[in-house]
């Protein structure tokens, strides 16, 4: 069993839009896997029919008074199931910051899971910050996929981030912390600015970029007014195809450990 954490401190950058379709393309090949709503907007819940403002939750399960097992649901796509999140996930911040080895909280949360190994992988949809869930998460993964829009403001943040987590693996909390790769997204080929910032990721960070780029679609915004992966929403569209070869991609990544450093070079260097 693998965790992945699907993570990057920017908001709109294509992440939980990555986490739901990436997750859901895998299960569809017939791989048992999970999603975590780590994000207390719980957007990746909503998407999948999940969000429930009632009940416990994740919160719980990190605070200790539920045990995480109970508290996955199955969804409609087979192979997939899902932890919702809820607005109380916010609570977190304070709450799991005041317990003792609060960074472990959530790696002892998934300590079950692992060892079932009901699971082949788990994907945590992270918050958009730097806050107490973020390095939970990044103290409890396995790899970490982290989706940069075709940017160039959006390059700014990576090397905050990959210096974040190299912190907490050098730390002694997570020293198996790898990167599994980089997604470019919301790429438009029709734009110069979009083909040059995938050009220089690439040149900068060679292999650790994915082959395929998400592209931009309004698909993508239309589907979740309507409940839907993209998948389910526009199955032959442009963005479930590049969904669909991010699946086959990540897994052949997977098969032969294809697994990079945190340390890569700076884009500015």
């Amino acid at each position: 069993m693998s965790i992945i954490a699907i993570i990057n401190q920017k908001g709109g950058v294509g992440k939980t839009t990555t986490a739901v379709n990436l997750s859901a393309a895998i299960a569809q090949t017939g791989i048992p896997t999970l999603l975590i709503d780590l994000d207390p907007q719980a957007n990746a819940s909503s998407v999948l029919g999940l969000h429930n403002p009632v009940g416990p939750g994740l919160y719980e399960a990190l605070t200790g008074s539920a045990p995480l097992p109970s508290l996955i649901q199955p969804t409609r796509i087979p192979n997939l199931s899902a932890l919702p999140a809820r607005l109380d996930l916010a609570g977190a911040e304070v709450e799991v910051a005041r317990l003792d080895n609060h960074l472990f909280q959530l790696r002892n949360t998934l300590a079950p899971l692992r060892q079932s190994n009901s699971f082949h992988y788990i994907f945590l949809d992270c918050p958009p910050s730097l806050g107490i869930l973020m390095s939970n998460a990044l103290a409890a993964a396995d790899q970490l996929l982290v989706p940069v829009q075709c940017e160039y403001y959006a390059l700014e943040g990576l090397g905050l981030l990959l210096q974040v987590a190299s912190q907490i693996r050098d730390s002694g909390a997570n020293p198996s912390l790898c990167l599994c790769g980089l997604l470019m997204t919301m790429y438009d080929s029709r734009t110069n600015l979009n083909t040059a910032v995938v050009r220089d990721v690439r040149s900068h960070f060679a292999n650790a970029v994915f082959q395929v780029a998400i592209p931009r679609t309004v698909r993508f915004g239309e589907a979740p007014s309507h409940g839907l992966t993209i998948l389910e929403y526009d199955p032959h569209g442009t963005g479930s195809l590049a969904y669909r070869t991010l699946a086959a991609e990540f897994l052949q990544r997977q098969n032969s450990k294809m697994f990079f450093p945190l340390t890569l070079p700076s884009p500015t260097s």
